[in-house]
């Protein structure tokens, strides 16, 4: 399984060969460098670590720089890994090779991670989807609050209390958010663009981690399991 990191290009619209039209997300994908293999001896896991998009040595740090130039590349903004199977699946792989959206083709589904948008501090109609009290004329205005929230009564004897979990106002967004199983429209391999259907996490220019989606790999089983 390989694994790419990209920025979300924007939203746009796609026309099927039947006229209809979908909503479809562009990503910029790659290329990216292997940065580091690690194997279950040396590092108690398997896994490759990857970097994405070059930055001026003077916004990075000495390690960084190090680790870089240890595999042989520039220093890169990102770094982010996908963890394999075995250390047989991790030799595949070198420092320095470079990984891009060509390698994702035949991919019929991705899981696309990213940072959603933030929306500071919000109340709970827009935080949690209430409805609201009854706005009708006459009622005490407090149309946008979320009701009563300490119906619970203790058995010690104090009132009132709070359940834990409870639905309230407070920050909303800028939360790491992963969406699974989104239909591969396109790979262009010559400007590394993936195009996938739908929507993914975050602001257009954000940091994005593709891989291929465990729907695939499941559907992959069942067939073998069928035969």
């Amino acid at each position: 399984m390989t694994a790419l990191l990209g920025r979300k290009v924007g939203m746009t619209r796609w026309f099927l060969e039947d006229g209809r039209n979908i909503p479809v997300t562009v990503i910029q994908a790659g290329p990216c460098i292997v940065t580091q293999v690690k194997t279950t001896e040396a590092d108690g896991y398997s896994a490759v670590q990857l970097g994405y998009e070059d930055l001026k040595p003077r916004l990075s740090t000495m390690p960084v720089i190090g680790h870089d130039a240890k595999a042989g590349t520039s220093v890169k903004r990102f770094h982010r890994e996908f963890r394999c199977e075995n250390d047989d699946e991790a030799a595949g792989y070198e420092a320095g090779q470079s990984l891009d959206v060509s390698d994702l083709e035949g991919t019929l589904y991705v899981d696309v991670t990213g940072v959603s948008k933030g929306k500071g501090f919000q109340g709970g109609m827009k935080r949690h989807n209430f409805r609201g009290l009854e706005a009708s004329h006459g009622v005490k205005r407090r149309h946008r609050s979320g009701g009563s929230i300490g119906g619970h009564a203790t058995n010690l004897g104090t009132g009132p209390k709070v359940k834990k979990g409870k639905k309230m106002p407070g920050q909303m967004g800028n939360e790491q958010v992963t969406v699974r199983s989104l239909d591969v429209i396109k790979t262009d391999t010559e400007k590394n663009l993936l195009v996938v259907k739908g929507p993914v996490p975050g602001p257009n220019d954000g940091f994005l981690y593709i891989k291929p989606s465990v729907r695939l790999y499941k559907s992959k089983a069942n067939l073998q399991a069928k035969a």
